[in-house]
């Protein structure tokens, strides 16, 4: 089974797979925050798919299954220094790239504090949705053309590769208020935003690394040392 009919017969009709419209990365930041909470409810749409008959966490393989039992398994499964492919031996760019060890290990320690709150939070996710993946219909909806990500992991990844991607924006602090003017309480917020952003940013962190993008790893490394202040100050 392709992977987006997979994830088709899992969503409801009201997440848009197919959209036509301007791609999100256009918007300026005032236009964003005219469609903020309709994008916020869209995202959340994809949280409401029927995952219990799947087992496991992390991104789907190419049969469309999960690899990880846990949480801690599969956020430890990304930064194994044991890996093929792309990253074998990543660990040397400890030394050969603006990646920092004492920065990674210090992002990393926090990334495992705060995954217990993170633990059976099973949802799932597009996990790619960077502004340049989503796309604003002209009725002000927002659709996900990309699945090649998608997986099972706590919501709030989604929304904390938004926040990675646009740190201006202040995603996590606008979702709070959305979330709280709803009525829709999510059990440890601060605690699992945290641990989400931390796994994307370090991750996305290597990658710009190992293609030498000095900007962006600046850029990246800013916005995850700023992070944990912004995320406690919510009220």
């Amino acid at each position: 089974m392709t992977r987006d009919l997979f994830i088709k017969e899992m969503l409801s009709t009201a997440v848009d797979m197919t959209p036509v419209g301007r791609i999100a990365d256009e918007l300026s930041p005032e236009e964003f925050t005219e469609v903020a909470e309709q994008l916020f409810a869209d995202v959340l749409k994809i949280s409401k798919a029927d995952v219990s008959g799947i087992k496991g966490y992390g991104e789907f393989n190419e049969e469309n299954r999960l690899e990880k039992e846990t949480l801690q398994q599969f956020l430890e499964s990304e930064f194994s220094p044991e890996q093929e492919g792309y990253w074998k031996n990543w660990t040397q760019m400890f030394d050969t790239t603006m990646l920092s060890k004492g920065f990674f290990d210090k992002y990393y320690a926090k990334m495992m504090q705060y995954a217990p709150f993170c633990e059976g939070k099973r949802f799932l996710v597009n996990n790619n949705t960077f502004f340049c993946n989503m796309i604003v219909k002209e009725d002000g909806g927002v659709g996900f053309p990309d699945w090649s990500r998608a997986g099972v992991c706590d919501f709030l990844l989604d929304f904390a590769i938004m926040d990675l991607n646009k740190p201006y924006l202040l995603i996590p602090e606008k979702l709070y208020a959305y979330l709280k003017k709803n009525g829709m309480e999510v059990e440890n917020f601060r605690e699992r935003f945290l641990c989400m952003a931390y796994y994307k940013g370090i991750a996305t962190l290597m990658w710009h690394a190992s293609i030498d993008d000095e900007e962006s790893c600046i850029s990246i490394m800013k916005s995850i040392s700023e992070l944990e202040e912004r995320i406690l100050a919510i009220k």
